[in-house]
């Protein structure tokens, strides 16, 4: 049979999204494009409200295709399953398997089950005390060259916004010895890049499922796999970034200069409300001791606008945050309640137009710093992990489209020869454009 996987949300929703891809070939299903599918699978969030209603929209828009195949099912996974649970049988009678982020592991062969018994409907919803440890599934020789390695599931924060700790449970780390057999194994089958995904990674291994490794440490060790030329790695949490993890920015050069350090406001009133635990001083201690370990650090970050109670001065001081540290981009999204958070109690709430009117101001201040970090990368030199053809080449001009360390999305001509898919080019950069640079093959 054919099937279909649509993704929303993080990284973390991307890594599980291949991994169960990879499952089902392995079990002898075939990848399909939409129109053609026999079984969807929906991997959801629920961080914020206007993904959730995506899902929605899309669970009623893919039950048309039901008209033409009777025997035609769908499976909900992520956060937002994990949320409504079993009554999404109610609403979407096609939706005969829903799991969470500890049930994905069990989805494989619960969908397999799913062909064979028309009649039945599946659950995989309950939390379970440990990591979760997923069966291996290659069943390609070899892979993408950038991957990505999951190292933790859950969270322990409990931040007054946040919906992850009740969607996707508690921390749970992975064993180290896991984690990096599956490095060393993607390496083997060509990865060359690889990304360490968790809801915190800095928290890796201080829970009760780990094995005393700390962050830095496994950093260490992923660094030494033969074959791994960068290594990335998201989500960070500032309170638990710790020195090591800031060393190892200088001490490994297979670490990327790039590192996502969700600020979300820049007023200490307002951190304390969030219970965030860190305020804007230990913020910017962190940011200098970053940019000592590594000068060419490119900074990305979060940032809530509208938190209950924030007042113009609480805002002003985010916008006096973000010129500081001058974060190269920025996700940037106005505060909304989300089920069982502790701010929904919270008073009082920002009227949606003061909302959106601080959201746009402080979107116009990312962008200018986004532009102003591109056009300084103009006349340097940089390395390229090559991910493919441009999207919109110039005609007569073939032109390839990467990464550079910083993460910045590099567009190049290159005349060949061959495919450079998956290998280092070295670019010169040429031109800034509003999101990306262009640049041409050395």
């Amino acid at each position: 049979m054919k099937f279909h996987v649509i993704t929303f949300g993080c990284q973390m929703n991307v890594g599980d999204s291949d991994w169960l891809s990879r499952s089902l070939v392995a079990q002898g299903l075939t990848p399909a494009p939409e129109n053609e599918a026999d079984i969807f699978v929906v991997n959801t969030c629920s961080v914020r409200e206007k993904p959730e209603l995506k899902v929605y929209s899309i669970l009623g828009r893919l039950a048309e295709y039901a008209l033409e195949k009777p025997d035609l099912f769908i499976a909900v996974g992520g956060c937002v399953a994990q949320q409504i649970g079993t009554k999404l049988w109610q609403r979407f009678p096609l939706v005969r398997l829903v799991f969470g982020a500890d049930g994905l592991a069990a989805a494989p062969q619960a969908i397999l089950r799913l062909i064979t018994e028309p009649g039945l409907r599946i659950s995989l919803l309950d939390f379970t005390d440990t990591y979760p440890e997923r069966q291996a599934a290659w069943p390609e020789e070899t892979v993408p060259a950038q991957a990505f390695v999951t190292i933790m599931q859950g969270c322990d924060n409990f931040c007054a916004y946040c919906i992850v700790p009740f969607v996707r449970g508690r921390q749970k780390s992975r064993q180290s010895a896991d984690v990096v057999a599956e490095c060393r194994e993607l390496a083997a089958r060509g990865a060359r890049e690889i990304t360490l995904l968790g809801q915190n990674v800095n928290s890796y291994g201080l829970d009760a499922s780990g094995d005393g490794v700390s962050f830095a440490t496994l950093l260490h060790r992923v660094a030494a796999v033969e074959g791994i030329a960068r290594l990335r790695f998201t989500t960070s949490h500032p309170k638990d970034l710790s020195p090591e993890v800031i060393a190892a920015f200088a001490e490994l050069p297979a670490l990327c200069p790039s590192l996502h350090l969700p600020l979300q406001s820049g007023s200490d009133a307002v951190l304390r409300r969030m219970g965030r635990k860190y305020d804007a001083a230990r913020y910017l201690r962190l940011v200098e001791d970053l940019k000592k370990a590594r000068p060419d650090i490119s900074l990305s970050t979060d940032i809530i606008v509208g938190f209950p109670g924030e007042t113009e001065e609480d805002f002003q001081q985010t916008m006096d945050m973000v010129r500081t540290v001058g974060f190269e981009s920025g996700f940037s999204f106005m505060y909304n309640d989300r089920p069982g958070v502790a701010a929904t109690r919270f008073a009082p709430k920002i009227p949606v137009e003061i909302k959106a009117e601080r959201l746009a101001r402080l979107q116009v201040l990312l962008d200018d710093l986004h532009t102003a970090a591109l056009a300084a990368r103009v006349g340097t030199r940089t390395e390229v992990l090559v991910e493919g053809a441009s999207r919109k080449p110039k005609p007569g001009r073939p032109s390839w489209r990467g990464r550079e360390p910083g993460n910045r999305v590099v567009d190049f001509e290159y005349a060949g020869p061959g495919d450079p898919t998956g290998t280092f080019v070295t670019v010169d950069i040429l031109e800034a454009k509003k999101h990306s640079l262009r640049g041409k093959a050395v």
